[in-house]
C-alpha cells in the first residue's frame, strides 16, 4: 500500500472487506501519530471501495498519508469488533445416543475390524503380491459379526461409516453392525446423512405392529410420516402380518402418488398369497403403467390367480403340438394384436427396438402362464420331455427364454432342470438357456447342494471363461464338489501356461469363496512350475503368486472366521 499511497482502491477494500488484512496493521496511529477518529466498518469499506482520493477516511484528511490512515483505521475497528462479540446463545445439547445392548467384540476381532476398515481397496484384475485385499473381506466379516450379535466398537463407528459411504454395498450389513449409535452419529454429520436415509424409518423408531395398544401410532405414522417411514412401517407390518399391511395400502391407495403406488406395491412381494388377489386385480386398473405391470407380474406369480388362468389361455393358443410332422413338433402362432384386456392384464404393446411384435406379446404371455399349463396343453408330456421336443418355423429361442423367465419367477426347480439340461451339454447351458444371466437365474431356483453340483459340471466341461457370472449365484463356503472344479480348473490353466490375470475375476471370487479348511491342500501350488517352450513369459511365477495370495487368504478368514467365535465347517478339497 505504502507504494501507492494516492489510493487504496480495490485491493485495499478487500484486505478491508473481511478484516484478515486490516488485522495484520498492529499500529493504532497514523503516520502522522495522530489516533484515528471513530468510524464504522462500511464507512470504511466504501472509502477502501471509493479511493482514499475521492473519499477520506472518516476523522482523516484527504493526501499521501490517507491509505495509511485508512488501515489504521480498519485495525482499530477488527480488534474492537472481534473483542465487542457477544457469547451466541448456547445450542442444545444432543440427547444422548440410545444405548447398544448387544455384546461387545472380542478383543481380537475388534482389532481385526480396524485392520480391515484402514486397508485400501483392492485395484482389481491382475493385481500383484501375496498380501490379501482385506476390503473385499469386510463383508463377509460384517455377516458373521451380525450372525454372532456383537455390537461395533465405539471408536470404530467414523471409520465405518465412511466405508459404508464410499460402498453402498457395505450399507446393510455396515448399519445392522454399526447399529443406533452410528444412526446418532449420522445426524451430526451431513457426510453420513445416508445412513438415515438406509435406515427403516429414516433412523426413527418405528411402532411395533403386534402392539395392539400401537394402533394409533400405526395410523399417525402411515398418514404423516415421511415417505422413507412410511415404506419401512409397511414392510415390518408386511413381514409379520401381511392382511394388516395389504388392508392398510387399500386405505390410502386411491390418493397416494404413482410413484408411491409402485414402491408400496413391490413390498406384497413378501408373504405374497392368494389372499392378495383382489386387490392386485384392483390395480390391474391403475393409471401407471408401471404400477399395472407390478400387479401383473405378482398375480403371475400365482399360478390358481384369475390373471394366470387368462395368461394360460392366451398362451395356450399360441403352441401347440403338430402331430402333422414326422415327429411330434411344436407349432406356434404369435398373437395377431395386442387388445385392451392384454395390456389391462400388463401386457406392453410397443416392443423395444429391434423386436418385433408379435415375438414380444408371445414371449409376455408365454412368460406370464403357470408353467403347470403345458402339461396337459402339450400331450401329458414332463419338463424335460417338453424341452426336448423341435420347435417349428425358428420360434425355439423366443419360446424357450420365455420359459426360462417363467421358470425363474415362479420358482419351479423342476422346469429349471430341464431349461439348464446337463451341465455338461455341449451347447453349454441346456436347451433353454439362452445367456448366462437365464442361466445364473434358473440356477437360483434350485438348492444350495443342487446348485453347487451343476456349476461344479458346467466348469469341469467347459472351463472357467463362462463360469464367473454362475459361481456367484452359488452358496458361501463353496460346497467341497464345486471348491475342487475351481481349483482344478486354475490348475489346468497354470499349466497350460496361460497368464493368471485372464482368471483374476475367478481368482477373486476363490479368495472369498472358497472353503478356508482348502488351504492346507494347496501347498503343491505354491511353487514355481518349469517354463515349458510355448508358456507365457513368466507365467509359471505369476501363478505361484497368485496362488500364494489365495493361500494366505484363506488363513486370514479361517483366523477370522475363529476370532469371532465361527467354527467353520471342514470342507474336503483335494487338488488333482
Amino acid at each position: 500500500m505504502k507504494g501507492n499511497p494516492a489510493s487504496v482502491g480495490a485491493a485495499g477494500a478487500a484486505g478491508i472487506s473481511n478484516g484478515a488484512g486490516a488485522a495484520g496493521v498492529s499500529n493504532s496511529a497514523g503516520a502522522s501519530g495522530t489516533p484515528n477518529a471513530p468510524s464504522t466498518w462500511e464507512e470504511l469499506v466504501t472509502a477502501a471501495l471509493l479511493g482514499t482520493d475521492r473519499r477520506a477516511p472518516v476523522g482523516g484528511a484527504p493526501g499521501r498519508e490517507a491509505p495509511v490512515a485508512l488501515l489504521d483505521a480498519a485495525a482499530v475497528e477488527t480488534v474492537r469488533r472481534r473483542a465487542g462479540l457477544r457469547p451466541a446463545r448456547a445450542a442444545r445439547r444432543p440427547e444422548p445416543a440410545a444405548e447398544d445392548p448387544r455384546p461387545a467384540l472380542p478383543a481380537a476381532a475388534a482389532r481385526r475390524l480396524v485392520m480391515l476398515l484402514a486397508d485400501r481397496p483392492g485395484t482389481g484384475g491382475g493385481r500383484r503380491g501375496t498380501s490379501p485385499d482385506l476390503m473385499e473381506l469386510l463383508p463377509q466379516w460384517l455377516a458373521a459379526a451380525n450372525a454372532r450379535g456383537f455390537a461395533a466398537p465405539p471408536q470404530s463407528l467414523p471409520a465405518l461409516l465412511d466405508a459404508a459411504r464410499g460402498r453402498t454395498d457395505l450399507r446393510p450389513a455396515a448399519l445392522a453392525f454399526a447399529g443406533p449409535r452410528a444412526l446418532w452419529l449420522a445426524r451430526l454429520n451431513p457426510d453420513w446423512r445416508f445412513a438415515l436415509r438406509a435406515a427403516p424409518g429414516g433412523g426413527t423408531s418405528l411402532p411395533d405392529p403386534d402392539d395392539d395398544s400401537a394402533v394409533g401410532e400405526v395410523q399417525r405414522l402411515w398418514q404423516e410420516g415421511l415417505f422413507a417411514e412410511r415404506v419401512a412401517l409397511l414392510a415390518a407390518i408386511r413381514a409379520r402380518r401381511p392382511a394388516a399391511a395389504r388392508e392398510l395400502l387399500a386405505a390410502t391407495w386411491a390418493t397416494e402418488r404413482a410413484e408411491d403406488r409402485l414402491m408400496f406395491l413391490d413390498s406384497l412381494r413378501t408373504g405374497l398369497s392368494a389372499d392378495d388377489e383382489p386387490f392386485l386385480e384392483q390395480a390391474l386398473g391403475d393409471r401407471s403403467r408401471n404400477v399395472r405391470a407390478t400387479a401383473a407380474e405378482l398375480l403371475s406369480a400365482l399360478p390358481d390367480s384369475a390373471l394366470a388362468a387368462r395368461m394360460a389361455v392366451r398362451a395356450g393358443a399360441c403352441v401347440a403340438v403338430d402331430h402333422t410332422r414326422d415327429i411330434p413338433t411344436i407349432a406356434v402362432e404369435a398373437p395377431l394384436e395386442c387388445d385392451t384386456r392384454m395390456e389391462r392384464d400388463g401386457v406392453v404393446a410397443k416392443p423395444p427396438s429391434g423386436r418385433g411384435e408379435r415375438s414380444w406379446w408371445l414371449g409376455q404371455l408365454v412368460e406370464a402362464a403357470p408353467l403347470g399349463t403345458w402339461r396337459g396343453r402339450l400331450g401329458g408330456r414332463t419338463p424335460q420331455e417338453i424341452v426336448a421336443l423341435p420347435v417349428a418355423d425358428g420360434w425355439q429361442g423366443e419360446l424357450h427364454a420365455a420359459w426360462c423367465r417363467a421358470a425363474a419367477r415362479q420358482r419351479d426347480p423342476e422346469w429349471a432342470r430341464a431349461l439348464l439340461g446337463a451341465p455338461s451339454a455341449p451347447e453349454a447351458g441346456g436347451p433353454g438357456a439362452v445367456s448366462l444371466a437365464e442361466r445364473a437365474k434358473l440356477l437360483g431356483t434350485l438348492d444350495t447342494r443342487e446348485r453347487a453340483e451343476w456349476v461344479a459340471g458346467f466348469i469341469a466341461t467347459h472351463g472357467l471363461s463362462e463360469a464367473f457370472q454362475l459361481l456367484g449365484v452359488c452358496a458361501v463356503p463353496w460346497a467341497p464338489p464345486l471348491g475342487r472344479a475351481v481349483v482344478d480348473a486354475l490348475d489346468i490353466a497354470r499349466e497350460a501356461g496361460s497368464y493368471p490375470w485372464s482368471f483374476s475375476g475367478v481368482m477373486g471370487l476363490a479368495e472369498r469363496c472358497l472353503d478356508p479348511a482348502a488351504a492346507s491342500r494347496l501347498d503343491g501350488l505354491l511353487a514355481v512350475p518349469d517354463e515349458k517352450e510355448d508358456a507365457s513369459p513368466g507365467a509359471g511365477g505369476y501363478w505361484a503368486e497368485a496362488f500364494q495370495r489365495l493361500v494366505t487368504t484363506l488363513r486370514l478368514r479361517a483366523a477370522m472366521a475363529d476370532e469371532l467365535g465361527v467354527t467353520p465347517e471342514p470342507g474336503a478339497l483335494r487338488v488333482r
